[in-house]
C-alpha cells in the first residue's frame, strides 16, 4: 500500500476527547455548516441475516441510516434498541435534533451523515489521505474475504502478536491468522469462532493482553468506543477500527488513540454482488 499523504493531526486543539466531545463540537459549527440548516432527507432501518458458506453462524444485523442531501450515514444497533417506526419520526428532521435527542444509534448515523457530507472518503481518497480499495464483484464469501483481508492489511504486527479482535467475523479471523496474528476474539453475541476458538463477552481482559486491537464501529453503537479508545491511547497499543458504523465518526479520531481505519460507507458490501469502495486510513506517524 502506498498513500501519498496521510491524515494528520499536528493540531491537537481540533482533535475529540471523546464521541460527546465530537458531537458537541459538530453542533458548535467547528466542522462545517451548523446541523440546525440540514435537514435528513429519509430515516430508514433495515434488518438481515447472513450465513456464509461452510460456517455454522448467522449473523443478525440491524442498522439505522440516515441520508443528509448526497451523503448517507449509519449505525448498526442491537435488537430491539430501534423500531421501524423510528424511520416516520426521524425523516425530515432538522440535524441538530437527531444529534441532540435521537437514540444513541441513529445520533451515530446522523453524525456520521454528517461528517461524510462535509468531507466524503471519496474527495480523502482522491486527495491521497486514504486508499480506495475495490472489492470484487462476487458472493458474499469472496466480497466478505477480501474485505477483511484488507482490513487486516492495516495490521502491523511481529509473529505472534496478540491480536484483540473486538466484534467478531470468522473471515476476519483467518486474515489475522494469515498475518501472523494470534486473535483474541470478543464478541457481546458469540461464544466461539468457526474453528472453535473460544469468544468472550469480556473486553477489557481482551484489552489488557492485546499487543494490538481490531475493533468494529459497531462499537460506536454501543458505547464502548471511548474505553477502547482510552486504554489504546494510555498502553500505546495500536488500534485499528474496521467500520460500516459510523465510518465517518472514527475517522475523526486518527492520529489520537485511533492508528488506522478502514472505512466503509453505505451501500455496504453485503448488499451487493457488485464492485464497491472501501477507504483505507493510516494515521501520520510523527518523525
Amino acid at each position: 500500500m502506498s498513500l501519498t499523504r496521510s491524515i494528520s493531526t499536528s493540531n491537537p486543539s481540533s482533535v475529540p476527547s471523546s464521541v460527546d466531545a465530537l458531537i458537541t463540537s459538530v453542533l458548535a459549527g467547528e466542522h462545517g455548516p451548523l446541523p440546525s440548516e440540514s435537514i435528513a432527507t429519509s430515516v430508514f432501518w433495515v434488518h438481515h441475516g447472513t450465513r456464509l458458506a461452510g460456517g455454522d453462524t448467522t449473523y443478525l444485523n440491524q442498522y439505522v441510516l440516515v441520508r443528509l442531501g448526497d451523503s448517507f450515514g449509519g449505525c448498526a444497533f442491537e435488537a430491539g434498541e430501534i423500531e421501524p417506526s423510528i424511520c416516520r419520526d426521524a425523516s425530515g428532521a432538522p440535524l441538530d435534533v437527531l444529534l441532540r435527542d435521537a437514540p444513541r444509534p441513529l445520533r451515530i448515523a446522523a453524525l456520521d451523515a454528517y461528517l461524510s457530507r462535509v468531507r466524503p472518503h471519496r474527495e480523502a481518497a482522491g486527495a491521497g489521505e486514504a486508499e480506495a480499495v475495490v472489492l470484487p464483484t462476487g458472493t458474499p464469501e469472496v466480497r466478505a474475504r477480501a474485505r477483511d483481508a484488507a482490513v487486516a492489511g492495516l495490521l502491523e504486527i511481529d509473529a505472534g502478536a496478540a491480536v484483540g479482535l473486538i466484534g467478531v467475523v470468522n473471515p476476519l479471523v483467518a486474515a489475522i491468522r494469515e498475518r501472523g496474528g494470534r486473535p483474541l476474539p470478543c464478541d457481546f453475541n458469540l461464544k466461539a469462532t468457526q474453528w472453535g476458538d473460544p469468544v468472550t463477552d469480556d473486553m477489557h481482559e481482551v484489552l489488557v493482553r492485546a499487543d494490538a486491537v481490531v475493533a468494529t464501529g459497531m462499537t460506536l453503537s454501543n458505547g464502548s468506543f471511548d474505553v477502547i479508545l482510552e486504554r489504546c491511547r494510555s498502553r500505546g497499543v495500536p488500534l485499528i477500527v474496521y467500520a460500516q458504523t459510523g465510518s465517518a465518526v472514527a475517522r475523526a479520531f486518527l492520529g489520537a488513540g485511533v492508528t488506522a481505519l478502514s472505512a466503509e460507507p453505505f451501500p455496504y458490501s453485503q448488499f451487493s454482488a457488485e464492485e464497491t469502495v472501501l477507504y483505507r486510513y493510516r494515521a501520520a506517524v510523527d518523525a
